[in-house]
Order: C-alpha cells, then sequence, then structure tokens
C-alpha cells in the first residue's frame, strides 16, 4: 500500500476532498491517485420522458434524439472530469503532493474497490454531486463504499480544517478494538492529541474498558485522555467533537451496541451524517 486514493465529483466537496488527502498524504509520506468516475446515465429518465404515451411513429425519432443528447452529455462529462481532475492535482501539487490522475468510466462503488487494493486510506466526500443539497443526508454512494471498501475510509465534510484532535468514539467493541489499533499504528495521528469518548454510566467494567484501550494504544498512550459521559452514544460523540474544533473523528465501521453496525445501525450512521468534521471509519 503506497498511496492515498481520493475521489472526487462536481460537488463542492471536491475541494475538501482534495484538501483532506492532501494531508493525509503529507502524514504518510506518499503521493495521491485522484479518481472521478463518469458514470452512465438513462437519457430518458434524465429527461423525464414518458415516451411509452407517444405514438409509434414518433418514437423512432425520439429514441435518435436521446441518442444524439446522451452521446453530447458524455463528451460534457468527460471534459468536466478531465477540468476536475486537472484542478485537483494543481491543488495538490501546491501543497507539496506528488498526484496521479485517473479517469474511468463505470460505477463509482466498483471502480472505489478495483482502485483501492494498493491504497492506504480512501477519501471521499460526505455527499456527492446528486445529493449535495440535502441538508444532514448521507450520500447514497458513500454508503455502499463505506459498507464495500476494505480499506480505511476518510469522508471529508463540506469545509475541511486540518484535524488537531483525535476523537475515537468508544464502545469495547472488535471494530473499536481495530479503531484503536490503527490509530496506534498509523503515521496519520503522529504527535496528534487522542481523545476516546465512551458514553454509559460510569461503572468499573465502563472504566476497566477505556484503560485496556489506553494501554493498547502503546507509545500514544501519553498522549491520550478519555471521556466517560452518561448520555446517548449520538449526543455524547456529538457534542465532544462540537467542543473540540479541529477533531477527527474516528469509528469503527461495524461496530457493536450502543454503535451497532454502519449504516443499518443508526449511531454510526448518525455520527457520519450530522457531524462536521472529517470521519474514519475503520473495517
Amino acid at each position: 500500500m503506497n498511496h492515498v486514493l481520493a475521489c472526487i465529483d462536481a460537488s463542492t466537496y471536491a475541494t475538501s476532498v482534495v484538501d483532506l488527502a492532501a494531508w493525509a498524504a503529507n502524514r504518510l509520506h506518499t503521493d495521491v491517485e485522484l479518481l472521478h468516475v463518469v458514470q452512465r446515465k438513462d437519457a430518458v429518465a434524465a429527461r423525464n420522458d414518458h415516451s411509452g404515451a407517444i405514438g409509434l411513429g414518433v418514437k423512432t425519432e425520439l429514441l435518435e434524439e436521446l441518442t444524439r443528447i446522451e452521446e453530447a452529455g458524455s463528451r460534457l462529462a468527460v471534459e468536466e472530469g478531465r477540468i476536475l481532475l486537472d484542478a485537483g492535482v494543481a491543488r495538490l501539487r501546491a501543497a507539496g503532493v506528488e498526484a496521479k490522475p485517473l479517469h474511468r468510466h463505470g460505477g463509482i462503488v466498483e471502480t472505489i474497490v478495483e482502485r483501492e487494493a494498493d491504497a492506504n486510506v480512501v477519501v471521499i466526500g460526505k455527499r456527492g454531486a446528486s445529493s449535495e443539497f440535502a441538508t444532514d443526508h448521507l450520500g447514497s454512494k458513500v454508503e455502499r463504499v463505506a459498507r464495500a471498501s476494505t480499506r480505511p475510509v476518510l469522508v471529508a465534510s463540506r469545509v475541511m480544517s486540518k484535524p488537531q484532535t483525535v476523537v475515537v468514539a468508544y464502545d469495547g467493541s472488535p471494530a473499536a478494538q481495530k479503531a484503536i489499533s490503527f490509530v496506534a499504528s498509523s503515521p496519520l495521528f503522529t504527535d496528534l492529541p487522542i481523545h476516546l469518548v465512551m458514553a454509559g454510566a460510569d461503572n468499573a467494567t465502563r472504566r476497566s474498558r477505556l484503560d485496556q484501550a489506553l494501554a493498547s494504544l502503546g507509545e500514544r498512550r501519553e498522549l491520550a485522555n478519555f471521556f466517560l459521559v452518561d448520555d446517548s452514544a449520538k449526543k455524547v460523540i456529538g457534542d465532544h467533537v462540537l467542543q473540540n474544533q479541529g477533531s477527527l473523528l474516528v469509528m469503527g465501521a461495524y461496530g457493536h451496541s450502543p454503535l451497532r453496525t454502519l449504516i443499518v445501525g443508526s449511531t454510526t450512521t448518525a455520527m457520519v451524517r450530522t457531524v462536521h468534521v472529517p470521519v474514519l471509519l475503520i473495517r
């Protein structure tokens, strides 16, 4: 694994994805593969045409017109992708990161899964161009990428600020333990303060789990503190991130109660959807 895979489209998240990828690449001392995928569109659906209600004599003309529209749209999408990639590569190089542009046709999720084999981390925007204005909505492609990817997925918020504190949502589950192990070993987090945040009543069992988690951090234990708050996981994590500007939230992608599962479970989904900071999901 020797690069950061960053995926951009025409959404307003593209700049944040590029800047977050530059941050990650600089800390990992690697380069960036900047990916843009042109998806095949259904021209009839795109125009909301009800061609089934049109007489047979008109249908042939209509299909020819739709074919021309689709071809023109494909050329436009390719050119738009080239412009986006050129701008992204220029921005990455200005940040001191070498970048390789990659233009592909096909499915976004399938292409990311194919290209991530040699990646340290995948960076993607919280919402794509088709859903970016849906307030507090998590883009469907992000959900699918987070489920399918075997690499850590770094989800960019709309505005990117350089991470200053690592906030780990911890519940003692195997997924949370994997997140702890990643934080303990990855150069992404070198010299950054680490906050282990756990929701629930203050008791011996939870304190024991937190002590074990702190011990798992090894040499980075000295930079870590834990926070045990008796409230719902959504509120505890959300409030802590809000109170600590410049946070990077780290979560196990398939944890158990109260951070149950990534997309099916409500807590992890809510955190990715509502916090205004980058979220790193660990499989």
